[in-house]
């Protein structure tokens, strides 16, 4: 199946979860990490069940403190 994975397509076997997603892309920190699935948050207790299809797009995205 193709995902498109921080704006980038690519191909992943079917079946695949976000956290295994996750694990395949490497994802520095991955505790500290938000998904978004099809611009909806996935929740972090779900990651493990929540299987991806053809065509999802899927963005990582990192909070970060700081400033003034």
């Amino acid at each position: 199946m193709n995902l498109v994975v921080a704006g980038v397509t690519k191909e992943y076997p079917d079946g695949l979860s976000v956290s295994q997603l996750i694990d395949a892309e490497n994802v520095e920190t991955p505790m500290y990490v938000s998904v978004s699935l099809n611009d909806e948050f996935v929740e972090s207790d779900e990651l493990s069940t929540t299987i991806l299809h053809d065509n999802d797009v899927v963005e990582f995205l990192y909070f970060m403190g700081g400033g003034r």
